[in-house]
């Protein structure tokens, strides 16, 4: 799960640096205007408008794996595991019952140490 997270965060951060790299190569929209005089657009890589198609493209794409690896961050970082509680689904503990004397001996007087009924045993564990 670790290498999952790691994996998933490194995308992100190469798909955050390529949409702020690829934002700021794109011309505003007032440079078109001083493109269609000639200031050496047609010249280009891409052609006239084929760089504007490409890195506004190219930045959506960048841009939906970028929200992707986010929600996915947030998936995984409310992931929590449940613990099992078995086949009855759910654990049950039973009472401690002291075991009964020996047969031959005689009775003994329970001590005021020892609680008569297992319902006025405080429970352990649980927050008051």
């Amino acid at each position: 799960m670790l290498y999952l997270k790691t994996l998933i965060i490194v995308v992100q951060l190469l798909s955050a640096l390529g949409v702020i790299g690829l934002v700021l190569l794109q011309h505003g929209k007032g440079a078109d205007m001083g493109a269609a005089f000639g200031s050496g657009a047609s010249g280009s890589l891409f052609g006239a408008t084929g760089s504007a198609n490409f890195l506004s493209r190219t930045t959506a794409v960048l841009a939906a794996l970028f929200f992707v690896t986010t929600l996915a961050l947030t998936y995984l970082g409310a992931y929590r595991v449940k613990p099992s509680a078995g086949v009855l689904g759910a654990a049950v503990t039973a009472p401690v019952v002291a075991s009964a004397p020996a047969a031959g001996s005689a009775p003994v007087a329970p001590s005021p140490a020892t609680p008569a009924s297992p319902a006025s045993v405080p429970a352990t564990g649980v927050p008051k």
